[in-house]
């Protein structure tokens, strides 16, 4: 009998396969991984070097071997039967399990227009490759969806030369995730680089040389991406009847409905303290569930409650967010030499904050700003605002008032 099976070789399912080693388990692992290559970051794929994606590998295969880790490379999960704990896969094999983690992560939104299989999907190593394999040749290419994976790719394009349309349903690009004074520079920026912009309208169809817009309107495109984001791979845990909504719903300690399966990663949706569930989708994110998930299936009680974090580079700017910033957050901006930093106040209480600077400008800032948010203090205003006053002191004043 396999003791663990993992579902997912991702970020996150490989790291609670370590995770698992690490905490002193010495029953068998099982880690299933539909893709063809050892596990690998996805982060690194918009940002080829040379010409050339970038596979980062998570681990080798020695690593792999070392800590007696059974990786089935290439095979795919097809069903799901709690009631007998088995996993079969579509080679014909079935894994018998004690515990069980579904790391599935997300799949690209699908576009519905006419002529949607001219789009490509950017969100394997093979999608990567193909993309800028492509673009090398080409003269223009359209990207669908002006989050922040179509903004990335627009910047790594732009500087190779390529002419570069961004198609946008929403009236502005980085509306969901990115707080709007960040998301308005970055828009600025693309401008000023040669991204052109069509906003606010939907896509008719797409050609093999062009995308069709809702207003009639063409945008002549050697290379159409979908960029429209992702969602949540639960099919598998659908199918087995475990609870699902906007991922895989989990209790704070990433325990399914069923009790021996866990969830985590960009499949997850976790229960929140106020209520609901949320999924939570940065790299960061990946890992730690991964290994709070690994820590909980051998019996500890640890919830998940780490604060999410993420980050994007475009051109040389890089943007940092910590902590879920809300329109309704009382807005602090401290200016400064590189760039700037926005902190969100909820009754005081330091939530959240970003940053967008030149290159890692602002990542000491950032980190001392996710040790405030932790802390959950009530820092000084003014202190916060004023880029004469290190945050190494605003940290420690704001821990002297609590203490007091």
């Amino acid at each position: 009998m396999d003791d663990i099976v993992i579902v997912g070789a991702g970020e996150c399912g490989t790291r609670a396969a370590f995770a698992l080693r690490e905490t002193g388990y010495t029953g068998a692992i099982t880690l299933v991984g539909a893709e063809s290559h050892l596990p690998y970051e996805r982060p690194p794929l918009s940002k080829p070097m040379d010409g050339a994606v970038q596979m980062k590998a998570i681990c080798g295969s020695d690593t792999i071997a070392s800590a007696a880790i059974d990786y089935l490379q290439g095979a795919a999960a097809t069903s799901l039967d709690p009631s007998l704990r088995t996993v079969s896969l579509n080679d014909g094999r079935t894994l018998r399990y004690q515990k069980l983690l579904l790391a599935t992560g997300a799949r690209p939104r699908r576009l519905t227009c006419v002529g949607a299989e001219h789009a490509l999907d950017f969100r394997t190593c093979g999608d990567a490759s193909e993309i800028f394999f492509r673009a090398a040749s080409a003269k223009s290419v359209a990207i669908i969806g002006g989050g922040l994976i179509g903004m990335e790719l627009a910047a790594v394009l732009r500087a190779k030369g390529v002419n570069v349309t961004i198609i946008e349903a929403a009236a502005k690009p980085l509306g969901r995730a990115v707080p709007t004074r960040f998301a308005q520079s970055l828009h600025a920026r693309h401008i000023a680089e040669g991204v052109e912009f069509r906003l606010g309208v939907g896509v008719a169809e797409i050609t093999p040389s062009a995308v069709l817009l809702a207003d009639g309107t063409e945008v002549p495109a050697d290379v159409v991406v979908s960029a429209i984001g992702v969602t949540a791979d639960c099919a598998l845990a659908e199918a087995a009847g475990l609870a699902t909504g906007n991922g895989i719903h989990t209790d704070t300690f990433l325990r399914t409905s069923d009790h021996d399966i866990f969830a985590a990663g960009d499949c997850a949706a976790v229960a929140q303290p106020g209520g609901g569930h949320i999924r939570f989708e940065s790299w960061r994110n990946a890992r730690t569930q991964g290994e709070t998930a690994a820590r909980n299936m051998l019996g500890e009680a640890r919830p998940f409650d780490a604060i999410p974090w993420f980050w994007s580079d475009q051109y040389d700017l890089s943007l940092q967010v910590v902590g879920l910033p809300r329109p309704e957050h009382q807005a602090i901006v401290r200016g400064l030499p590189d760039g700037e930093l926005e902190f969100y106040l909820d009754g005081g209480r330091l939530v959240a904050a970003a940053g967008l600077g030149r290159g890692n400008s602002l990542a000491k800032d950032i980190k001392l700003a996710e040790m405030l948010v932790a802390a959950e203090l009530v820092p000084d205003p003014e202190a916060l605002a004023d880029p004469g006053v290190n945050l190494k002191a605003v940290l420690k004043s704001a821990r002297a008032e609590a203490a007091a």
